[in-house]
């Protein structure tokens, strides 16, 4: 009979292989502590400025309801593009080893690359609310500003969050994000690490169908559809680099253990 610390043995394995995957327990840390630090911006918004529904609603209304919000609305949408930046580095850190350089050099480049991209891209779309939006929102809200200059700050707000946001922020950002995660989730698979490339595969398509939510904008069809599709994916998110991070941490000790 399969004795329960052999069981637990054996499903830890299952979350990470200690013999070609990386084993450090500060790259384990990160990953647990992206699942955690890229929600409290999320979380945050979505209590302080009704994010990301705010988005859907008219130009004027994000605007001033922005320009209420203050410096703490700017700070914490500055947080939440600096742990989308945070990507770039744990990309790296998670998918490059010199195991995986040897037996899957192809997957693992192309989920470092992929990997920072999507941190990049999501930052960048993400400072629009930094260094743009708050002199838009100023502008529209200013009790002086006549119907043409606030028609123009929504313009200009529609155009930058239709660009930076949709295009570059939302669609190419999840594109790459579901791409990194898809070939780590492949690595991890190849490697025997089968539910924590389960949770990674379902994540990956989850978080490519919400790409699709913009498109659909674009084209006057709803996206309530692919919205749903992109909330469950960045949920399965989490929960990978939550797996991912335990896996390497379970390395780590197996290593000084041995």
């Amino acid at each position: 009979m399969i004795s329960i610390s052999q069981s637990l043995t054996n499903f830890s394995r299952n979350l990470a292989p200690a013999d070609i995957a990386p084993a450090s327990v500060g790259a384990g840390v990160a990953a647990i502590a992206m699942a955690i630090v890229f929600n409290l911006p999320f979380s945050t918004l979505a209590v302080i400025y009704d994010y990301p529904a705010i988005l859907r609603r008219p130009a004027g209304e994000a605007l001033d309801k922005f320009a209420a919000g203050g410096p703490l609305l700017i700070l914490t949408w500055y947080s939440f593009a600096v742990a989308a930046l945070a990507l770039v580095p744990l990309a790296i850190a998670l998918a490059v080893s010199p195991g995986r350089l040897a037996r899957h050099p192809g997957l693992s480049l192309g989920a470092t690359i992929a990997g920072a991209l999507a941190g990049l891209t999501q930052a960048i779309g993400l400072m629009r609310w930094v260094f743009a939006v708050p002199a838009l929102a100023a502008a529209h809200a200013d009790p002086a500003a006549s119907p043409a200059v606030q028609a123009s700050a929504e313009a200009a707000f529609a155009v930058l969050n239709s660009y930076g946001g949709v295009a570059i922020g939302e669609h190419l950002g999840q594109l790459l994000t579901a791409m990194f995660v898809m070939l780590m989730a492949m690595l991890q698979w190849r490697e025997g690490a089968r539910i924590t490339s389960g949770i990674g595969a379902v994540t990956a398509v989850a978080i490519l169908i919400g790409t699709g939510e913009g498109l659909a904008i674009a084209l006057g069809q709803s996206g309530e559809m692919f919205s749903m599709a992109t909330i469950g994916g960045f949920l399965g998110l989490t929960i990978w680099f939550i797996a991912t991070g335990g896996g390497l941490i379970r390395n780590a000790m197996l290593r000084r253990a041995a």
